[in-house]
């Protein structure tokens, strides 16, 4: 049995690869966790330059990798190069903090004994990634679990199996070999690896349901999950915000990467006094989006990777006009191409109760609701399963502060949206997952504490 990976703008067949069975899936076990015994001992330092070689080949094929993501998921080249881009910035950030971080913590002195805390390796740890950016969310995982001492299997997406591909390439073949090794496995397959006890930690990207099964699956070994579900993350737009800069900033939160992203902004509310400027603003700069060939430099926003998807966003659309939404914009697939695009799309006046403002959208769709003041802001806002990133458009530090106190997600930005900073921790409340990646954290997610308590008898 192969997996086919079919381009979402031309509908050709990008490869065809096999899919491992049984076997392969052991000796990749068998291999990982062979490499591990040895890669635990080998002391930070140098890991971080073991690591930084793996990086270096990474680089020296950076434009194949391009190439290969917009083939695969259809974002625009110039968007995949940024992506690659932001994939090194982020390893290279975890590396700079490595030794630091899993340096011991040395307790204060007391007589006749010794006492430090050591972060320590987990083993292998299997890296369930998602398609929709296919290089940052294996890295946010797969560098800092290296440095801290565990292997790494890779199970990317069906959709992006090629971008798996090209992490083992660059990490599986270095000094210790084996560190990272790709498998192109089914949901099936997957639940086997876990069910292992060679395996130590899962962390995974994608849905809700999705995350809901793997946490069953480590539940029965009590392991433990990173779990990174999406979001229908708000953004708020208050009366003293800067309207140009808010306009075009929030419509680019809803629409990069044609809105596939689990911290786009999904809906928005706007202060009364904004609301009519805003919708205009907004409208001035969603039509400039050049939809085409990928590939195409000139190409601003790309199709959707799943077919499927264009009659999940078209239902989002109609319910939230039957509640009384209006559509200033889009709001159907693009007429007349074989690709897989959806028209960015404004609604107008959509109620907090309409699927779009409480599920996940996955498209370029940015419904607005006017409310009265920060209060009501923050009751919808908070009005909702998920909590991953949620932003408030403000010139006041001290509206940014109650907004930072009172809205719970992971993520709370002043004036930015859509982005991750690898200092801080990435985390999700309520269905959004558990768990955190990048930062200092995402070392102490990859790793467990062991207490060293030594009495000196001298």
């Amino acid at each position: 049995m192969d997996l086919k990976v079919t381009n979402p703008y031309s509908q050709e067949t990008v490869c065809t690869l096999p899919f491992a069975d049984e076997r392969q899936i052991a000796r990749a076990i068998d291999r990982t966790e062979t490499a591990f015994r040895r890669w635990r001992r080998v002391p930070v330092a140098e890991r971080v330059a073991i690591v930084r070689e793996g990086l270096d080949r990474f680089q020296r094929r950076a434009e194949d990798v391009a190439r290969d993501v917009t083939l695969q998921m259809g974002r625009p080249i110039v968007q995949s190069r940024s992506e690659f881009k932001g994939m090194m910035d982020r390893a290279e950030y975890m590396m700079s903090i490595a030794e630091e971080t899993l340096s011991p913590d040395i307790l204060p002195p007391k007589p006749g004994f010794r006492r430090r805390i050591e972060h320590v390796p987990l083993g292998v740890v299997l890296n369930v990634a998602a398609w929709n950016y296919p290089l940052l969310i294996p890295i946010n995982v797969v560098v800092p679990a290296l440095l801290a001492g565990n292997t790494v299997i890779l199970k990317h997406s069906a959709k992006t199996p090629l971008c798996g591909k090209h992490f083992a390439e660059a990490f599986g073949e270095l000094e210790i070999p084996n560190l990272v090794a790709n498998l192109v496995i089914d949901h099936e397959q997957t639940g086997r690896v876990i069910a292992d006890p060679r395996v130590a930690h899962v962390a995974f990207t994608g849905s809700v349901e999705g995350g809901r099964r793997i946490h069953r699956h480590v539940a029965e070994r009590f392991i433990d999950a990173g779990l990174e579900l999406g979001g229908n993350d708000p953004a708020y737009v208050a009366e003293d915000a800067d309207l140009d800069f808010s306009a075009e900033n929030v419509v680019d939160g809803a629409c990069y990467n044609a809105g596939q992203s689990c911290c786009a902004v999904e809906r928005v509310y706007v202060h009364r006094s904004l609301y009519d400027a805003f919708l205009e603003k907004s409208l001035a700069v969603m039509k400039n989006y050049r939809l085409g060939d990928p590939m195409d430099q000139e190409t601003t926003m790309g199709p959707l990777a799943t077919r499927g998807a264009l009659d999940v966003l078209q239902k989002q659309v109609e319910d939230a006009v039957a509640r009384g939404g209006r559509l200033l914009l889009g709001g159907r697939p693009l007429a007349g191409s074989p690709g897989n695009f959806f028209e960015p799309t404004l609604l107008a006046d959509v109620p907090n109760d309409a699927v779009v403002m409480q599920e996940e959208s996955f498209g370029p769709l940015m419904p607005v609701l006017a409310v009265a003041d920060d209060d009501e802001a923050i009751a919808m806002m908070n009005d909702t399963h998920y909590g991953l990133t949620a932003s408030v458009w403000t010139r006041d530090p001290r509206r940014a502060d109650r907004f930072g106190r009172e809205v719970e997600a992971g993520t709370i930005y002043q004036n930015r949206c859509d982005f991750l900073d690898p200092a801080l921790p990435w985390t999700g409340y309520r269905d959004s997952g558990k768990g955190s990646t990048l930062s200092r954290y995402g070392f102490f997610h990859l790793t467990k504490r062991k207490s060293i308590h030594f009495r000196t008898l001298e």
